[in-house]
């Protein structure tokens, strides 16, 4: 009877093992290196959801759009671009790399990079309807192949005051983020609605397009 209760014990401890060791192999089944292009915590943290090593590189590229060109083909190039950047580096591996542009009335609004900027983005944005397009690229390194895609995202501003502007700006100083407002954050309150197919696209990274170019360049996370 003890030997019986013993032999027990251990299957469930063996079991247990088994089911962590499997969990372990999992995080890990992704054979090929994947490098995220992009300084972004933001898109470091969207990716981190995936559960996939990854390596991050700085892109430094320029961001600035072509003369003629819409904003939604500057997404696409720039995306690509930075995907490309860092290839030179690694000569076998899956290199991601995203922009993404606020456009309101056929104009690009990026990142302010300050608060006179932000005031009057938010200024400009209160009461409108904005599309927020965010450009994705995959870029495998050993056979110069890119998966490249876009993912619209329409978010409605309520009608702010300057009061609410500043308010917001003070606590959460939105200077590095298209349309100066961390929708992840207290920046939700400045707006009315939200409507699109990627939650994530909206902070910066769209994981369920990723997903798919990442299967389409052979590369499944589950």
């Amino acid at each position: 009877m003890i030997l019986c209760f013993a032999l027990q014990v251990k299957a469930k401890h063996l079991l247990k093992n088994i089911r962590q060791l499997s969990v372990a192999l999992k995080l890990f089944m992704v054979k090929r290196l994947i490098v995220l292009a992009s300084t972004s915590p933001y898109r470091r943290e969207l990716l981190e959801r995936l559960r996939i090593p990854f390596e991050v590189i700085n892109p430094d590229i320029d961001e600035s759009a072509l003369p003629n060109e819409t904003p939604q083909a500057t997404a696409l190039r720039l995306s690509e671009a930075k995907a490309r950047a860092g290839s030179s580096q690694f000569p076998d591996a899956l290199i991601i790399g995203s922009d993404q542009v606020a456009i309101l009335d056929g104009k690009i609004y990026g990142k302010p990079g300050s608060h006179e900027r932000a005031v009057e983005q938010l200024r400009t944005l209160s009461g409108r309807s904005v599309e927020f397009f965010t450009g994705l690229s995959v870029f495998d390194t050993s056979n110069k192949r890119s998966e490249t895609c876009g993912v619209a995202t329409q978010v409605g501003f309520r009608t702010l005051t300057d009061s609410e502007i500043l308010n917001y700006l003070e606590k959460e100083p939105a200077y590095n983020c298209a349309g100066s407002a961390k929708s992840e954050g207290l920046g939700i309150a400045l707006l009315s609605y939200i409507r699109g197919d990627d939650p994530n696209a909206l902070i910066g990274l769209p994981l369920i397009a990723l997903c798919d170019l990442l299967r389409k360049h052979g590369e499944n996370i589950l």
